[in-house]
């Protein structure tokens, strides 16, 4: 508790933002209330709702005098406003922020308040930060966002101690001094969308000391499938506005480090992260893209790439690279092929060679030599490396299903870019794991021209063995290709990249369930098998989810 002009005033502000949000509010405003440090200023900053609420806000402070509704006069279309008027109105000496549709943990307030005291020997934070918990909708699986980060409890002393620190954008996992944000008018842009990725890279910058610590201060809800409407801003990549926002954010925070006069080190691992983590949000997402759209990002993101240190580059990953390369070289269909591979290293269809021997990603040599960079895969060694390392391509080219023999029969082209399987059949087995539990089908590929094999094999779900107690789950079933015989058998495994739009179907399970084929619909866009038990056994493996504390607390504030 602090002492102003014979007033005491609470210790901490959270500045609650909320937009068109009645329905979660409650639950974001009983984490804070649920905090274990009591002596708090809740600060709810409604961006001019149009639903019910202002009546919710209203509804709530009614019942706790600290909390606080400031509803703007007209709704400023992102975060920078709200959290900048809550800022404004903030009073107490550390301020920090929840969004509406997230959760602060209980102690999260308690354990970053303690951080920025501290002991002796670590002396003084400008801001302390802590674990992030995500959480799939629906009761699903909780994980830590960059755990790594987060492993150790330290003090940083200004970002060129760790310049890694650039990966980590959020601004509501930490607890700001207000004298520190004031001292250097530090505010979030208006008017662009990623303000938290400025806002922390400046903080980070400016900041003498940071502290951070391993517990969990953030429960940060992540539902790739909400409405147009209430979906994140990194879920709506499909408007050009979007990739406009990072580009001018990424500008911004490149203007800002030159400014400061950071060193070499910090700015390469910022560019870095512009490659590996900005731009590769965007490129996981080509294959679904049209060639037009594709075009349109390549002159957004090409321009702002360019200038870009080339120790961040040769940290990319070969197939990053090729994605950068084909769109440097307005081969935008290639590029959205090759996007495919991303996650999981898939190789191109086929290659090329120059005339100095170096072996390039496609079916030509790169013209410019920033391309020929980007796309060079000699490294890989396509024809020599071993069997089991060769990076062949499988991509189902066919899904028929035969509903009444409850099969899916797949047609399979395999492309050999280093042109190292004879023109032969070839044996191969498809796998799939669902509960652990594995199952295989045999089948065979035949050459169909000098790098490309294609064969066919039929799938039956009900075939593969499930444990008593059942299975609810998603696998992809992966191909592996064979050579030779006896011990000195070798296998080749790949994923199976699937028609991204073909329609999903439903055929029967083992022991009571159903099994629905489907394209991923994300990443790669594997083909995607996903159990569902029926009935009884439905039933029994639907798991029951007794509500949290804060849950409860949420209810009880909206009955009244």
């Amino acid at each position: 508790m602090t002492a102003a002009h014979g007033l005491t005033l609470p210790d901490v502000t959270v500045i609650v933002i909320v937009y068109d949000d009645a329905e979660r509010l409650p639950r974001a405003i009983a984490s804070v209330r649920a905090q274990t440090h009591r002596d708090l200023d809740i600060l709810v900053v409604d961006d001019h709702s149009a639903d019910a609420t202002p009546q919710v806000a209203a509804e709530l402070a009614a019942r706790d005098p600290r909390i606080r509704v400031l509803r703007l006069e007209r709704n400023s279309g992102g975060c920078s406003v709200p959290r900048n008027r809550g800022l404004a109105e903030a009073r107490t000496p550390f301020v920090m922020f929840l969004d509406s549709d997230d959760e602060l943990p209980p102690r999260a307030v308690e354990l970053l308040l303690a951080a920025h005291g501290g002991h002796a020997e670590e002396g003084y934070a400008d801001f302390t930060m802590g674990a992030v918990e995500r959480v799939r909708p629906g009761g699903g699986a909780v994980s830590r966002w960059m755990p790594a980060l987060f492993r150790q409890r330290r003090t940083v002393r200004g970002i060129e101690d760790e310049p890694g620190l650039l990966f980590e954008p959020l601004s509501t996992n930490k607890m700001y001094r207000r004298e520190f944000l004031d001292r250097h008018g530090l505010r979030f842009p208006e008017g662009l969308h990623y303000e938290d990725q400025l806002f922390s890279a400046q903080a980070y910058t400016l900041a003498r000391a940071l502290r951070v610590i391993t517990e969990p201060v953030y429960r940060w809800y992540v539902d790739s499938t909400a409405r147009p409407g209430a979906a994140t801003i990194s879920n709506r990549r499909h408007l050009m506005a979007n990739v406009r926002d990072r580009v001018a954010i990424a500008r911004r925070i490149d203007a800002f480090l030159a400014e400061q006069g950071v060193s070499l080190a910090v700015r390469r691992e910022r560019d870095f992260k512009f490659l590996s983590h900005d731009l590769r949000l965007y490129a996981g997402d080509l294959p679904y893209r049209e060639t037009e759209w594709v075009a349109q990002f390549a002159a957004e993101v090409l321009p702002c790439v360019e200038p870009l240190s080339a120790d961040a580059f040769e940290r990319l990953g070969r197939v990053d690279r090729a994605v950068l390369g084909l769109l440097r070289e307005g081969r935008y269909e290639e590029a959205r092929q090759a996007a495919r591979g991303l996650a999981h290293e898939v190789g191109p269809r086929e290659t090329a060679t120059g005339p100095d021997g170096r072996v390039y990603w496609g079916d030509r040599v790169p013209d410019t030599v920033a391309a020929r960079a980007d796309l060079d895969v000699t490294e890989w060694d396509l024809p020599g490396c071993p069997f089991t390392a060769a990076r062949f391509r499988h991509e189902i080219t066919a899904v028929e299903p035969d509903r009444a023999d409850g099969a899916v029969e797949l047609a399979i082209r395999t492309y050999d870019p280093g042109l190292r399987l004879p023109l032969a059949p070839l044996a191969a087995r498809l796998h799939l794991a669902p509960a652990g539990r594995w199952f295989t089908v045999p089948l065979r590929m035949d050459p169909a021209g000098r790098g490309v094999f294609t064969g066919t094999v039929r799938l039956r779900p009900a075939d593969a063995a499930l444990p008593a107690y059942g299975f609810r789950g998603v696998r992809h079933p992966v191909l592996e290709l064979l050579r030779g015989s006896g011990p000195g058998r070798r296998g080749n495994t790949g994923v199976l990249l699937a028609p991204l739009d073909f329609a999903p179907f439903e055929l029967p399970g083992a022991a009571r369930h159903r099994v629905l084929v489907e394209p991923e619909g994300r990443g790669a866009g594997r083909l995607q098998l996903r159990w569902r038990p029926d009935g009884a056994m439905g039933r029994l493996l639907t798991p029951v989810l007794r509500p949290d504390p804060v849950r409860r607390a949420a209810r009880l504030l909206v009955r009244g």
